[in-house]
């Protein structure tokens, strides 16, 4: 069963553990003041991996340096130019 923390109106917070089907308490256990509300939490979440970085996200106006040296390079490709066909000679 989770463990849900609410807080009362006075700033009293207290926890409880209930199931989730079953609705929370209406008043505060310490000075018995209600409503309560539930007090929630942002999730910790932490990327590990080498695929991940700290700074891929909130620069977006910074260019990420491409250094897979598979892809090829402006200067590198070669130009796609199709011959050009002669006309035949009007006579």
């Amino acid at each position: 069963m989770p463990l849900y923390e609410y807080r009362c109106p006075n700033g009293h917070t207290f926890e409880v553990i209930h199931p989730m089907a079953e609705p929370g308490p209406s008043v505060c256990e310490i000075c018995g003041e209600g409503p309560v509300e539930k007090v929630l939490y942002p999730a910790a979440i932490h990327f590990k991996g080498s695929g991940f970085y700290s700074t891929d996200y909130g620069r977006g106006g910074r260019k990420r340096d491409n250094s897979d040296s598979s892809a090829p390079k402006p200067s590198e490709s070669k130009p796609n130019k199709k011959p050009e066909k002669k006309k035949p000679a009007e006579t």
